[in-house]
């Protein structure tokens, strides 16, 4: 642990610069991050009176290919990119969590009970529940600490604030308690464990593993249990492209049914063949059977079911064009990963409001922005919140300003991949 004054003045002189360089991969952003790390230990002493501090973090997420795929098992290209939650944190020698969330009143939680109940679905108190349950049931130690958080990952907009939090909790109780040694994988596990059973959002595990790995990450969810994640190595700013997202401004709010139902359609086709999930049901029996299976589910369904075989191809094809350096083959996929979300998946907006379409407005607005060149895409769940583009370096200043007069200022984010997950910061 780290006096809590003496980080301020380290960071007020540039002394950790470098390291905020590292993790946030822009040098225009220093000054901002200097800032916002000495705000957040100045709100923390605040509130918590306490000296003896470490600092952690974890990043947001970029969906770039394989959407809606995890949860069937199936294959995943994602990112972590440079927006995070920031925590700064102490041990309290209680077995209570007391956390404070920039903006919202304080969260606290009795770790002598930390069984799921009623009240905890759909409130972050749940989550960091489930997270410490998760980890006590894999044998990991856990116990009382003080932090306040804040966190720039837009909430609601597809970047998974969420699993940023979720993360940040995890990463959180492996250094205070367990010397780092909780490995990246099992915290994102246990932060779907506490999405899906505590806060009651049946999400798949690619939001969680984007976010704790870090980098940019090839993750086959194949045996969800051991998943296999490898490692993209590849800069975007060589091939002159930046990836930018886009917030729409729409509401995820009553959605929770649409995100629900495309894993249901999915599995409902995959019981079918009697299998649990599509990954273990064969193509080709698939397509031999279609008639059938739209007799016995619905025709939405049957599209889903397209798009998850699709996509799979996609993802492996995506890998190897960008390991051979071959940008153009991988611009062309990820268009296609758009249209089949869009026509098959049918995750762009919600049937209950087929008035308010922002997600389709933006993908339409940025084909014209783009002028043919780049890819754009819906990004995450969807039905509302963000688009994905990758913009030639050269278009993007007018492709921004374009995006932002059709959704408002600040509406476009030009991001940067960041190489890490959820980590220990400062100490």
């Amino acid at each position: 642990m780290r006096k809590l004054g003496e980080l301020m003045k380290e960071l007020e002189t540039g002394k950790w610069d470098g390291l905020l360089l590292n993790i946030y991969e822009d040098s225009t952003l220093i000054p901002y991050q200097r800032e916002r790390y000495i705000n957040l230990l100045k709100l923390y002493e605040k509130t918590f009176k306490t000296d003896d501090v470490a600092v952690y973090s974890a990043p947001g997420r970029s969906e770039v290919c394989g959407n809606h795929t995890d949860h069937q098992k199936g294959e995943v290209l994602a990112t972590s990119i440079n927006l995070d939650a920031i925590a700064v944190v102490s041990k309290n020698n209680e077995d209570v969590i007391r956390l404070v969330s920039d903006g919202y009143p304080m969260i606290t939680v009795d770790l002598k009970d930390i069984s799921k109940k009623k009240e905890d679905k759909g409130s972050s108190a749940g989550l960091i529940k489930g997270v410490v349950a998760g980890l006590v049931d894999a044998g990991y130690k856990a116990g009382g600490f003080n932090a306040y958080v804040t966190s720039d990952v837009l909430i609601g907009a597809g970047l998974s604030s969420s699993a940023a939090f979720e993360t940040i909790i995890g990463t959180i109780i492996s250094g205070l308690f367990n010397d780092m040694a909780i490995s990246s994988v099992k915290i994102a596990q246990v932060g779907q464990y506490a999405e899906n059973e505590y806060f009651g959002k049946p999400c798949g595990l690619m939001d969680q593993m984007a976010c704790s790995v870090g980098g940019l990450i090839h993750i086959d969810f194949r045996d969800t249990a051991n998943p296999v994640v490898n490692k993209v190595n590849v800069d975007f700013s060589k091939y002159a492209h930046s990836l930018c997202i886009v917030d729409t401004k729409g509401s995820h709010q009553d959605l929770t049914d649409d995100y629900a139902a495309v894993p249901k359609e999915m599995k409902a086709v995959a019981a079918c063949f009697g299998k649990e999930v599509l990954r273990e049901v064969d193509e080709k029996d698939f397509y031999a059977n279609i008639a059938d299976i739209r007799k016995k589910t619905n025709d939405r369904a049957v599209l889903r079911a397209i798009h998850f075989f699709e996509e799979e191809k996609r993802v492996e094809k995506i890998v190897e064009h960008l390991n051979e350096g071959d940008f153009e083959t991988f611009l062309q996929l990820i268009t296609q990963s758009g249209n089949s979300s869009f026509k098959y998946l049918q995750n762009v907006y919600t049937s209950k409001d087929v008035a308010n379409q922002g997600v389709s407005v933006g993908l339409a607005a940025s084909e014209t922005a783009l002028m043919g060149k780049g890819a754009t895409r819906v990004h995450g769940g969807g039905f509302a919140g963000t688009i994905q583009a990758f913009v030639p370096d050269e278009q993007v200043k007018e492709y921004r300003r374009f995006m932002d007069n059709v959704f408002g200022a600040g509406s476009c984010h030009v991001l940067k991949v960041r190489k890490y997950g959820g980590m220990k910061v400062m100490e």
